[in-house]
C-alpha cells in the first residue's frame, strides 16, 4: 500500500513540473510566432535563413 502512495505522490510532483515548465513557456513567449510557420514551405531555403550545403 505504501508503494502506492509513493507512486501516487512521485506522479502528481511530476505532473506539476510538466504544468510549471509548460507555463514558464507560454510566459516567455515560446508559442507567439505563428505565422512563420504556414508560410516556411513556400520561402526559398536562403530566404528562410537555411544556407545550402555545397
Amino acid at each position: 500500500m505504501s508503494v502506492i502512495i509513493l507512486l501516487i505522490t512521485v506522479s502528481i510532483i511530476v505532473a506539476g513540473s510538466f504544468l510549471i515548465a509548460f507555463i514558464w513557456s507560454v510566459k516567455t513567449g515560446q508559442y507567439e510566432d505563428k505565422y512563420t510557420p504556414s508560410v516556411r514551405i513556400l520561402l526559398d531555403d536562403t530566404e528562410a535563413g537555411i544556407k545550402n550545403k555545397k
